[in-house]
């Protein structure tokens, strides 16, 4: 017998190991990073024909990427916790005040991105909204019981769905964490794809996401562009941000206490407003002219499960 052979032996069973755990690996892969069909078949029972007509109002063409993919699946992620905290309110009255509010909203941001959103209300104790990459926007039914008026609250939606247009959420998250593409390669391994890791980093921050200034201006301007688009007086987000000035700060939502005493921000709206007269000219920055918005105290709600 030659003497190599006892070396050509043990390559050859090292390939065959390799082979095999490579193989291994791009199952693990390739059953974590399936798309969850049944899950976001789910997403649409909160008020589904309202969903469902606003997520097919304006179709947009898909633009493939990777990133978008991911966006989606990070945004499932997101929606299979809330779900499973019992915190997504699948039917209420409180919908049907809700819904033609942001119907005419998501119709108008739809052309900015290429996934549907959707809108649904969650329980929870402070007034907050707060946008999830992949389209989906959560309003806390709190925020309906705090806003004064209809303007207030389209500013507010059209402000977190601008977050999602500019993917500032995905951005954030990346920057935060310092995710690094080796680092994900080990994760994803392990298990979890790297939407999943960047999920688990989101869920423990919902509600303080903390953008920075330039990310927050950037909404407020994209978001009055929306709400004029719409028909929403964009005055509204300024009449919330000037009613907050002197407000104690257990009474601000959470979605304005990063900056809620910015005047830099009322600032940058109106020399917006002024700066496209075309667009805003027309609409009254009187908040007395505002529209009512009241809902009905302590309504019915039915949780996802």
């Amino acid at each position: 017998m030659s003497t190599l052979e006892p070396i050509r032996g043990l390559l050859l069973n090292r390939y065959l190991l390799l082979q095999a755990w490579m193989v291994l690996c791009m199952a693990v892969v390739g059953c974590f990073s399936q798309p969850a069909s049944t899950e976001q078949q789910k997403q649409q029972s909160p008020t589904q024909q309202k969903q469902s007509q606003q997520a097919t109002a304006q179709q947009v063409e898909s633009q493939p990427g990777k990133d978008q993919d991911e966006e989606v699946q990070m945004g499932q992620e997101v929606f299979n916790e809330l779900k499973a905290k019992g915190e997504i309110i699948e039917s209420s009255p409180l919908y049907d005040q809700l819904m033609p509010i942001v119907e005419p909203i998501a119709r108008a941001a739809q052309p900015r991105y290429n996934h549907p959103f959707k809108f649904y209300l969650v329980h929870e104790t402070q007034p907050n909204a707060f946008a999830t990459p992949g389209g989906n926007v959560y309003v806390v039914d709190s925020l309906l019981y705090f806003v004064k008026n209809k303007e207030q609250l389209a500013g507010t939606l059209c402000h977190e769905v601008s977050h999602t247009i500019h993917h500032d959420t995905m951005e954030l998250m990346e920057k935060r964490e310092k995710i690094k593409e080796r680092e994900i390669g080990a994760a994803v391994l392990m298990g979890p794809t790297r939407a999943h890791v960047l999920a688990i980093a989101l869920l423990g921050k919902l509600h303080s996401l903390n953008y920075s200034r330039d990310a927050e201006s950037r909404a407020d301007l994209t978001g009055s562009d929306v709400c004029a688009q719409t028909g929403y007086n964009p005055w509204g987000l300024v009449w919330l941000f000037q009613n907050f000035q002197n407000a104690n700060p257990n009474e601000i939502p959470q979605l304005l206490s990063d900056h809620p005493n910015d005047q830099n921000r009322i600032d940058a709206l109106e020399r917006h407003f002024k700066q496209n007269p075309a667009v805003f000219a027309k609409f009254n920055p009187d908040e007395k002219s505002a529209t009512t918005f009241a809902v009905a105290k302590n309504a019915q709600e039915v949780f996802l499960r």
